[in-house]
């Protein structure tokens, strides 16, 4: 973000999280983190770091500065090229035709279609252009399920809230997180981890409208202890709602474009949000990209020969999960008496400051994470050098 200049513009969205604790049924603390400042690769474990910001603001701080990135250039001259937003509009179809390999014919939900010289899938794990462009076998085997569901959605910020983070788990292999910081409202995580019975119903309601969504969420949660009857009343008038099952992406072969489409971030390699890295990892994608487009100049297949090859190494070690969430096969307690020992193991962990293996063990924190032998390529081309 620094070579982007938007250090600083991301500092004004960032949310003043203090940290993270770890409550039970009554919402006593049982332990607290701090906040891991960024480029810290120290050896203690903390679930808060410096940038903590909520997507929307960042999509918003992203959107904004690339406007007005056009209009820097536009005024300087630089006429050539656009930059354009389409609101409310799907692709559909995607055509390559071996006698213009240099081109991609996208067809859009408005019926119109555009050539372009590249199509950059960057849609997310559910990629509907990945699927359009690598055929449904290839996009089937790249979806790799951690058997873990997860809704999102904010409310009213209670006068209990503070600027900690809270993480709380409960029977059933379930988890419920709230974030605050200094906002007016508190945005409410609800993870149902690997469950047998529960994990079917959740993948069958993807499919249904928002609203009966939301109710499968609430009749799941709303027993679940703590603030969850709350969190599960408030459900009804929150217009943000947003459920999804949690995966990563690994492509076959580590194939990452075909023809003149290429994968970004989510689409070609989601770590899922259990790494922390799926924001970064498409921001070294989108700066190795850009970098080796620059670079190689017309030659458009080298670019993306080498921005293959390029990611290989940061995604597999961005990619690596802990014990616990590895596969969906990991030890969550599902019973009252499982939480219970959980809870006590990890306070005496944390007592004990071992940090660094409660890390390693919790598995939200890959045992590589902040150790990569990777580093940044630089490109002179882009008048910015490599951190």
């Amino acid at each position: 973000m620094r070579q982007l200049g938007l250090l600083e513009e991301l500092r004004q969205y960032c949310v003043n999280e203090t940290g993270m604790e770890l409550i039970d049924l009554h919402g006593k603390s049982l332990m607290q983190f701090g906040v891991t400042k960024a480029g810290d690769k120290g050896g203690t474990f903390e679930l808060t770091n410096e940038f903590e910001f909520m997507r929307g603001d960042f999509v918003k701080m992203m959107y904004t500065a690339s406007l007005k990135d056009r209009e820097t250039l536009n005024s300087q001259g630089h006429t050539r090229g656009s930059l354009t937003y389409l609101f409310n509009t799907t692709l559909t179809a995607i055509s390559q035709d071996t006698t213009a390999p240099d081109l991609a014919t996208a067809t859009f939900s408005t019926g119109q279609t555009t050539p372009y010289n590249l199509i950059v899938a960057a849609d997310g794990q559910n990629s509907r252009t990945r699927r359009l462009v690598f055929g449904e076998a290839a996009n089937t085997a790249a979806y790799t399920s951690l058997n873990t569901h997860a809704a999102f959605y904010h409310i009213p910020r209670s006068p209990r809230e503070t600027s900690l983070a809270r993480m709380y788990f409960s029977p059933e292999n379930r988890l419920t997180m709230t974030r605050s910081g200094d906002r007016p409202e508190t945005q409410v995580y609800l993870i149902q981890l690997q469950n047998a019975q529960r994990t079917p119903v959740l993948k069958a309601a993807q499919k249904l409208p928002v609203r009966e969504q939301k109710e499968v969420w609430a009749d799941l949660y709303r027993d679940a202890g703590w603030e969850c009857e709350r969190f599960t009343r408030e459900l009804d008038g929150v217009d943000d709602f947003y459920a999804t099952e949690i995966v990563q992406v690994k492509m076959p072969g580590k194939q990452l474009y075909s023809g003149r489409v290429v994968l970004l971030g989510d689409a070609g390699y989601c770590p899922s949000p259990f790494t922390g890295m799926g924001t970064t990892l498409a921001l070294i994608g989108a700066y190795v990209l850009v970098g080796e487009l620059g670079r190689h100049g017309n030659d458009v297949g080298a670019a993306l020969r080498a921005y293959e090859e390029e990611m290989k190494q940061p995604v597999e070690e961005n990619q690596e999960l802990g014990a616990l969430v590895n596969g969906g096969k990991g030890i969550f307690p599902r019973s009252a008496w499982g939480i219970w020992t959980l809870n006590t193991v990890l306070w005496t962990m944390s007592v004990l400051r071992l940090d660094k293996l409660l890390g390693m063990v919790a598995g939200f924190v890959p045992e590589g994470k902040g150790s990569s032998g990777w580093k940044l390529p630089k490109y002179p081309g882009m008048n910015m050098e490599a951190l």
